[in-house]
């Protein structure tokens, strides 16, 4: 049950980061396979043609586990860190800047969303207390 329900995710999962591989590569794209993957997929759970439940299992697996897979990319910078070591307060600087951003833009969204969310809600009391 659980362990063919996993793999039914990792085959649809997959198949959707070939397709971005073969559109990228058929298309000459700047944008790697794996970014127009993530943007396939996210078009077709937006859109309702997936639906969440076939890939939650999946993804919550690799969520939990996350860590591990920035271990690659970790020991790569630790291998080159010599020739960094130039511009390490270039790095940082760089490092928090977009933090700060991606928390500036994470902020702006979520608020935008649950704006959007109180207003449908508001307008569905207004249309409840009418029917009523």
């Amino acid at each position: 049950g659980s362990i063919m329900k996993f793999f039914r995710e990792s085959i649809l999962l997959l198949s959707i980061y070939f397709a971005g591989e073969i559109i990228s590569k058929l298309l000459n794209l700047p944008i790697p396979g794996n970014i127009i993957g993530m943007i396939l997929l996210f078009v077709l759970l937006t859109s309702n043609i997936i639906k969440v439940e076939k890939v939650e299992n999946l993804a919550n697996f690799f969520l939990d586990h996350l860590a591990f897979f920035f271990i690659p990319a970790s020991v790569g910078l630790m291998t080159s860190f010599v020739s960094l070591k130039g511009s390490i307060f270039k790095i940082i600087l760089l490092c928090i800047l977009t933090t700060i951003i991606v928390i500036g833009i994470t902020g702006i969204t979520v608020q935008f969303i649950c704006n959007k969310t109180s207003i449908k809600e508001k307008d569905k009391n207004k249309l409840n207390k009418k029917g009523a």
